[in-house]
């Protein structure tokens, strides 16, 4: 037995004295060599690189390399990668690459790159003759690559946008060729000595020394072609246009893996030469230059939200309406803007924000906005309407609500001591705009309506405090007493004009939920106040309810002939906008009641306001305007009804406010209207018949529009009615003891 185990050692050493030792390095440069060789014997120039041995001998070359990095000692540099870095194996692959030559090297380059620094362990992009290389093939990705190396350079890119955010310090330390903090370089022995440490895109500090933070963030670099930040960002945008949708899709994603890096160093490279940024709102302005002019402003209205990750879903079905494609690209782009603000440091949000405020919105919609063509003008507010509904990241909201409001106003106390100073001159554009809400052309008016509706909508305190509450702060629309303080208002309802009484409607009261309000109103159980606190006086909600329904009457509603769903409809609506008021104010640091008036400043003329005074006048030729002017009037004053902020409650809602001499609330509006529809009523032949048949006729209950004499005013008898009863349900849903906190 000793002797057969004997035999059977020597017959192993035979058999592996016989094998040749691996020798790696032997077979990487071999393998290199018969690239370079390639070149050297070919004769064929138009041969593609895939038909030759090319593609094989570097999937080979990085075998070798992986392989290689798995033998021990761990964390040591092989010789066939010290080979690869000292004969500049990347520098030679990244010029091949350039030359594109063979035809289709390019793409099996960038393949042997993304395959390199992915499946190597150890870090390379710390090496120059690794990041140099890197950036040729960046600055390759702006060139017209064609369809064919798509797929290869968006994964080139996708393994070094993964790369960085494993470690964003490689971004303006590794890319930009500087030193790491602590003053040791990241590039090893193997680096040549004297390599620059200049970074590549940087200018010096005096050149921008005279330039504003945001202007030099998004100035110009002093050479954008040696910029790597410029490469890398360029590569990505224009795979962001690609005509394939999963190519640009997954370029748009790591777009925003790059831009959401949430690391001081990182975001400062991204911002020092301002590509990005002029990149980013570049190609939002060019899809916005795209829309076609002709476009039909309701299109632009009736489009449906669009999200950049849905984004030319709809391409292979047939378009709705021409210019359906542009229209969609261009909410696509804003929308990726808008989550890429939303997501990226403080830093890079606000630049890309500013970039897209003063190359957009002043540099491109301003201009339209202000335009003489009613088509010019009614399609650049339909545009602005979407910016409005499609915009949601803090910054870029604030870019654009300062766009359209001017300067910032600062909320509360710094409201009140502008007051007392010189008032300031009206921002351009907003006030442009309020005073088209009373334009000679109807559909002017309607769609600036709807643009302010929109406005009051958004999560931003200075849209409210600009338009209306800066004018409401000091309560100067009160009527005070000699002592300073407030009058009395009588808590018996008023009679109306021409001898109007008040009268209750049982069918409004009835709609109400848990049994109406006169039940959940019972003498001396009045409920508590929700949010906000009832004006000073706390008026029985009753009361003030009962103002609202009866200012309309009985022989001017029609919904007691109608069948409805009932006015539960009505607070159930106003319930739900009201929680969402709630919701946005609660960041706002609103007050629960009004400022006392012994706080407040007294002696001040009150004026109501550029916006509401063209809401009020408005509402006062309710009788003689279109219906759809109409809507847009009530449901802008609906909306600020809404809003709990005590003097907004108390200015609008309270019948029996006691106002100064001049002054008007929205409820003295309501009178006067009243008063002229009285004296109306008379003149309309069959009064009562032709109103039934114009309200059922805006109710699509009619198979045809009739020919009716007087409809103008009675769809405004038929819309007064309608806002009568929201106005009275706001009133219940705000006072409601389970309202919202």
């Amino acid at each position: 037995m000793a002797l057969l185990g004997r035999l059977g050692a020597l017959l192993q050493l035979a058999v592996e004295t016989e094998e040749p030792s691996l020798d790696l390095l032997a077979a990487f440069t071999e393998h290199w060599k018969g690239i370079t060789h390639y070149y050297v014997e070919t004769t064929d120039e138009s041969k593609p690189a895939k038909q030759t041995d090319i593609p094989w001998r570097l999937k080979q070359m990085l075998d070798i390399l992986v392989y290689e990095e798995k033998q021990p000692p761990a964390g040591e540099t092989g010789p066939c990668l010290e080979y690869l870095l000292q004969h500049k194996v990347l520098e030679t692959l990244s010029t091949l690459a350039k030359a594109e030559y063979p035809p289709g090297m390019r793409s099996q380059v960038l393949l042997f790159f993304s395959r390199l620094l992915g499946q190597m362990q150890c870090p390379l992009l710390h090496y120059l003759n690794v990041h140099r290389p890197v950036q040729k093939l960046l600055q390759l990705g702006s060139d017209a690559l064609g369809p064919e190396p798509e797929k290869e350079a968006l994964q080139f890119v996708a393994v070094l946008c993964a790369k960085i955010r494993q470690d964003p310090a490689l971004l303006p330390h590794v890319l930009e060729g500087k030193r790491m903090a602590g003053g040791q370089s990241m590039d090893l022995p193997l680096q040549p000595q004297g390599a620059a440490t200049q970074p590549l895109g940087s200018a010096p500090e005096g050149a921008r020394a005279e330039l504003g933070p945001g202007e030099a963030a998004c100035a110009p670099p002093i050479d954008e072609s040696a910029s790597p930040t410029l490469s890398l960002v360029t590569s990505l945008i224009h795979l962001c246009k690609s005509k394939k949708k999963k190519v640009a899709l997954r370029a748009q994603e790591n777009l925003l893996l790059l831009t959401s890096i949430d690391h001081q160093t990182a975001a400062l490279a991204l911002t020092r030469d301002g590509v990005l940024c002029r990149l980013v709102a570049g190609h939002l302005c060019s899809l916005y230059d795209a829309i076609p002019a002709g476009i039909n402003p309701a299109d632009v209205a009736a489009l449906q939200p669009v999200s950049w990750k849905l984004q030319g879903s709809s391409a292979e079905e047939s378009s709705s309406f021409p210019g359906q494609a542009d229209l969609e690209a261009f909410f696509g782009w804003l929308d990726l803007c808008d989550c890429l603000v939303k997501e990226a440091p403080p830093l890079v949000a606000d630049v890309v924000s500013a970039a897209v405020g003063r190359r957009l919105f002043l540099g491109s919609l301003q201009p339209q906005l202000l335009q003489m063509s009613e088509r010019g003008v009614l399609l650049a507010t339909a545009l602005l309407i979407g910016l409005v509904r499609s915009i949601r990241a803090p910054a870029l909201l604030r870019e654009l609500v300062g766009f359209v409001l001017g300067a910032e106003r600062m909320p509360e106390d710094s409201g009140r001591q502008q007051q007392q100073q010189p008032p300031q001159p009206p921002h351009p554009l907003c006030s442009q705009l309020i005073e088209r809400c009373n334009h000679l052309s109807d559909e002017i008016s309607t769609a600036t309506l709807r643009l302010f509706e929109e406005l009051l909508w958004l999560p931003d305190q200075r849209v409210v405090q600009s338009l209306v509450l800066h004018h409401l702060e000091e309560r100067s629309y009160l009527l005070r007493s000699p002592s300073g303080q407030e009058e009395p208002g009588s808590r018996e309802p008023e009679p109306c004009e021409d001898g109007l009484e008040l009268e209750e409607d049982p069918y409004f009261m009835d709609g109400f939920p848990h049994g109406g309000l006169q039940a959940s109103l019972q003498p001396g159980v009045l409920p508590a106040p929700a949010q906000p606190a009832q004006p000073e006086g706390k008026r029985a909600v009753k009361e003030v309810v009962s103002s609202f329904l009866c200012l309309v009457p009985s022989e001017a509603k029609t919904s007691a002939y109608l069948e409805e769903a009932g006015h539960d409809t009505y607070v159930h609506d106003a319930s739900g906008l009201f929680q969402e008021c709630c919701a946005n104010a609660a960041r706002w640091s609103w007050p629960r009641v009004p400022l006392p008036l012994e706080s407040c400043t007294p002696g001040l003329s009150f004026h109501e306001g550029h916006l509401l005074k063209v809401l009020f006048d408005r509402l006062a030729h309710i009788l003689d305007q279109p219906y759809a002017v109409n809507l847009q009037v009530t449901s802008v004053l609906s909306r600020l009804a809404l809003l709990p902020h005590p003097h907004l409650h108390e200015y609008l809602l309270d019948p029996y406010l006691p106002l100064a001499p001049g002054c008007r609330n929205l409820f003295s509006v309501l009178i006067r209207v009243i008063g002229d529809l009285m004296q109306r009523i008379h003149r309309v032949p069959d009064f009562p018949a032709h109103l039934l048949l114009v309200r059922r006729g805006l109710m699509g209950l009619l198979p045809e529009e009739q020919a009716i004499s007087h409809r103008t005013f009675l769809e405004g008898v038929v819309v007064l009615e309608e806002f009568c009863k929201e106005l009275a349900a706001i009133v219940f849903v705000k006072s409601a003891p389970e309202g919202p906190a």
